[in-house]
């Protein structure tokens, strides 16, 4: 039987859960289990504590339901838990260094108490210094084990339930369960509290709790407030049947009154039903309170007696609430600006997209893909693309667009219900009520993204003010991803209230739709010679750069690689003027709206670290990473794998290796067959043709997942044939 059972609940937080069960493996007492509890067996966080599962037997994850919430999950943990004591960890929590090293230590002081209390950490998400509001609470107590008469402002009610841990056969011999609904651990604290009859303190920090940007969840307006009072009121009922007595029955009563003042404090938190939740709080406040409560002094003391005499209109004036006024948007012309702010104030225009790829230049990427279906399954909707100015030209005729600063620009952006895009908009356009922004993103992410940079000072340095970048996240409602890997990322690197979606990217759609008679349009549209192998080569962009370079003698490398090789040069899309000037067998790519087409063309796809290879990936063509800086750009940019120890195909060093690998084939050896197979089972999960239909019909018809196309299984898949295998048949 294991000393500890850590039970962690994984529900929403994948993104971190690594580094949870990390700081649990790693402590210097290994005398534990470990139980992550995840949604279901194909759930995101399912597999990562299934890796875990693999590589320590200590590591034993169960599933929970969505639908049962927090406490059901840590129900179902404490269910097949053995050991001695339990540990909640919430799955974006840590334990710090040597943790469970001094709680068996003060364990072995204080005996088997039913619940040992202790400190923890608060730390901001992003900066500031870290709290301990638990210190003040525990300071006062005694110093070895006590009953809960002998601290009796220590209720449970205040404290997380991973700021303790608690003896397993105290809680099956009193039938303790986490109760159903938000605020369990208001409960929980509560009841576990009330039934204590030996408790102990550890006055050190053993959980860090790791702020969300976006807050508490239990913070958000609805309905779900009123389960508050559910928690409350199981609590004082069972305080009451228990006979605890006053000076016991007495703290717990304030402080859980100061919990119900908190939220009827803020009526923003409940869009309906403020007042019937202040008059049941009421209620609740005149049948549980204890004989000799003595009302607190100052504010918190006349907002009790109004709460206990119904005093709701008192109330509100007392504790009105304050309303940040928004800041107009920024337009850089007055009369534009002011027109903007007008139409602010009309209605929403509900049959209105408004679209943008890689900040207008031109229409393109997965906004271009979802927009060709919105037109087939919504026509309902207007569709307006945003392109800079002197990028008209790459909008089709039949598409209606708008260049980006122009008053038309502000009024579609200002009336829109949905706002459809790649990148970002603008830092001023409003996120209005009932819009609905959808992120496409452009790409898998390995190197890193959003605030992941900030540790990269020459990132960072052009990244600007992170601050802002979280701004303009708080306006998506819908993030899209092609991977569990990208879900994950995304949660970290832009952390925030949205959706994620993982459909899957419509651009890559074209991959499983498109014909061989595509290819050949594709490669005659580029001007590939017919009969000729055509390597793509597409270099990422680099930080510590100025300017675009090849980083490769291109001729030089046909030349090496044989005969019937041409290159298509596609440099990264902040060089799409054209970058070289290229001599027959070197084909400049770089400036063609497409690269779809572009990777649909290619027999080949040589890269460095680009995010072209996922997409390429799709094909189930050759790929051959290019690395010769590898360490430097890992220094520089960061990345979130190591691509060398899990690249998609064969790794070059040199020109000299690059040009071999060609020259004999070896990017279509078998091994080059099997790295790209694993690699497509990572990173090509939710692509299978059908991505823009589902997002379609989620965000703009608003069907149920349920009734969205399911996803087609890879190995039943079959990608646009190569040149070569269409020229054969």
């Amino acid at each position: 039987m294991p000393r500890f059972s850590i039970i962690v609940p994984s529900h929403g937080v994948a993104g971190r859960l690594s580094q949870a069960l990390d700081s649990v493996l790693a402590q210097s007492f290994g005398d534990l289990e470990l139980i992550p509890v995840c949604d279901a067996p194909d759930a995101p966080a399912a597999a990562v504590a299934a890796g875990y599962a693999e590589r320590d037997s200590r590591v034993a994850p169960v599933h929970s339901p969505p639908s049962a919430g927090l406490s059901g999950a840590r129900n179902t943990g404490m269910r097949v838990a053995q050991g001695t004591y339990l540990l909640f960890l919430d799955g974006d929590d840590v334990l710090v260094p040597g943790a469970l090293a001094r709680l068996a230590a003060r364990l072995a002081e204080t005996g088997d108490v039913d619940v040992l209390y202790f400190e923890h950490e608060r730390a901001p998400w992003w900066e500031g210094e870290p709290a301990n509001p638990a210190a003040p609470l525990l300071a006062g107590t005694p110093q070895g084990a006590f009953a809960p008469a002998e601290a009796p402002a220590l209720t449970g009610v205040t404290l997380p339930a991973w700021s303790a841990a608690h003896r397993r056969s105290f809680l099956t011999d009193r039938r303790l369960r986490f109760p159903d609904g938000h605020f369990t651990d208001v409960g929980w604290g509560g009841l576990t509290g009330i039934a204590a009859d030996r408790v102990a303190v550890l006055r050190s920090v053993v959980v860090r709790h790791r702020l969300r940007r976006q807050g508490s969840r239990l913070n958000l307006p609805g309905a779900h407030q009123h389960e508050l009072l559910d928690q409350v009121e199981l609590v004082l009922a069972r305080a009451l049947a228990a006979g605890l007595p006053g000076e016991r029955a007495r703290p717990l009563f304030e402080q859980l009154f100061e919990t119900v003042l908190r939220t009827a404090a803020r009526p923003q938190r409940l869009p309906s039903g403020h007042r019937a939740f202040f008059r049941r709080a009421g209620w609740l406040h005149r049948t549980y309170r204890p004989a000799g409560f003595r009302m607190p002094g100052g504010s918190l003391g006349v907002q009790h007696r109004l709460l206990a005499a119904g005093a709701y209109t008192a109330f509100r004036a007392l504790r009105g609430a304050n309303r940040a006024a928004g800041r107009l948007p920024r337009p850089r012309l007055p009369l534009t600006r002011l027109r903007y702010a007008l139409d602010l104030r009309r209605p929403l225009d509900e049959s209105l997209a408004v679209y943008c790829a890689y900040w207008g230049r031109g229409y393109t990427c997965n906004p271009a893909a979802i927009h060709a279906t919105a037109r087939q399954l919504a026509p309902r909707l207007r569709s307006v693309f945003l392109v800079e100015a002197g990028q008209e030209h790459t909008v089709p005729e039949d598409v209606e667009y708008a260049v980006i600063g122009s008053r038309r620009y502000w009024q579609v952006l200002a009336r829109a219900k949905y706002l459809v895009n790649n990148a970002n908009f603008a830092e001023g356009v409003v996120k209005r009520p009932g819009s609905v922004h959808l992120q496409t993103q452009h790409g898998t992410p390995l190197k890193k993204m959003g605030v992941d940079q900030s540790t990269y000072p020459v990132v960072a340095a052009r990244t600007g003010s992170f601050t802002k970048l979280l701004g303009r996240v708080d306006r998506w409602d819908y993030n899209l991803s092609a991977n569990r890997h990208s879900t994950q990322t995304w949660e970290r690197a832009f952390p925030g209230s949205y959706e994620a979606l993982e459909y899957g990217y419509p651009r890559n759609d074209v991959y499983y739709t498109a014909s061989g008679h595509d290819v050949v349009r594709a490669r005659r549209g580029l001007g590939v010679p017919d009969g000729r192998t055509a390597v793509l080569y597409a270099p990422t962009h680099r930080d510590h750069h100025t300017g675009f370079e090849t980083g490769l003698d291109l001729e030089a490398f046909c030349e090496a690689a044989g005969e019937n090789v041409v290159v298509l040069l596609r440099a990264h899309y902040f060089y799409d003027r054209g970058a070289f000037a290229g001599t027959g067998r070197v084909i400049d790519v770089t400036a063609h709206r497409s690269a779809e087409d572009v990777c649909l063309a290619a027999d080949a796809l040589i890269t460095d670290y680009s995010s072209i290879m996922f997409d390429y990936a799709n094909l189930d063509r050759p790929i051959v990473v290019y690395a010769d800086d590898w360490e430097v750009y890992r220094e520089t940019r960061g990345v979130y794998f190591d691509l060398m120890a899990e690249p998609p195909g064969p790794v070059a060093r040199t020109p000299e290796e690059l040009a071999r690998i060609f020259r004999e084939g070896s990017h279509r050896s078998p091994e080059s067959k099997r790295l790209r197979a694993e690699f497509r089972a990572r990173f090509c999960q939710f692509d299978d043709g059908l991505a823009a239909e589902r997002v379609v019909r989620r965000v703009f018809l608003g069907q149920p997942p349920e009734a969205l196309p399911p996803l087609i299984p890879l190995a039943e898949r079959l990608p646009a044939p190569a040149a070569t295998v269409f020229a054969r048949s």
